[in-house]
């Protein structure tokens, strides 16, 4: 299985002077989870070469083993620092396709028409997407065959209100990606705050949070191994 890994390339936080990007959990522990499925894993993101990290993410309390390992582990590293731009993927090369959040994606990826491209052309091809955290927001210019609104009617998740508000974030981002994904017409549901939930409507997976990009990947996993077992 061959499974194309999006990050962002935006680093800026909205106008307050801070760095962000991508979180560190959601790219480490899915990657760990996709290598140990035997997995071929690529690296993309809009401008290719290294996309930014959010600092936040790196920080003593949000390191785990996962973000540990990935950060000693040169090959890991170095696909990392030589991301391909994502305006040159063939999204027909890849078995399936995964997002990590952090809240970089809400300025370029969700606006990104490659990034849309690469997933109605995905899911229509009958495979399988997985976005976690706020990386859910990016399907909110994405739409089915009938040109409605991709999650219109589907069970979904991501990044939750009240977490944003916990980061204190609420009016520095672009839009809630609750707000948003519940906008177009997608069925909102959430767990309490910081804790794992996935939804899976289909070939559309979503995950709420950090400690959900775990979980996303397995769920990925299985349902690729079901398809192809």
């Amino acid at each position: 299985m061959q499974v194309l890994v999006v990050l962002t390339s935006h680093d800026q936080l909205g106008d307050t002077g801070r760095k962000t990007g991508f979180w560190l959990e959601e790219l480490a522990a899915p990657y760990y989870r996709f290598k140990n499925a035997g997995w071929d894993v690529v690296l993309s993101s809009p401008s290719g070469g290294q996309p930014p990290l959010d600092p936040v993410s790196n920080e003593p309390s949000a390191q785990t083993d996962d973000t540990r390992r990935f950060e000693a582990d040169e090959e890991a590293t170095t696909a990392l620092a030589n991301t391909v731009r994502l305006d040159s993927v063939d999204a027909g090369a890849f078995d399936a396709v995964f997002y990590p959040g952090g809240h970089g994606p809400l300025w370029d990826l969700a606006e990104d028409e490659n990034s849309v491209r690469l997933i109605e052309t995905t899911l229509r091809s009958g495979k399988p997407v997985a976005l976690v955290c706020h990386a859910p927001g990016v399907l909110r210019h994405a739409t089915a065959e009938d040109g409605a609104p991709l999650v219109r009617g589907k069970e979904v998740t991501g990044f939750a209100n009240t977490e944003e508000a916990g980061v204190q974030l609420t009016d520095v981002v672009p839009f809630l990606v609750e707000d948003e994904l519940e906008k177009l017409g997608g069925t909102y549901s959430r767990a309490d705050d910081w804790q794992p939930h996935v939804v899976r409507d289909g070939l559309l997976i979503t995950g709420q949070n950090p400690a959900s990009s775990a979980p996303a990947a397995d769920a990925l996993i299985e349902l690729l191994e079901k398809r192809t077992g």
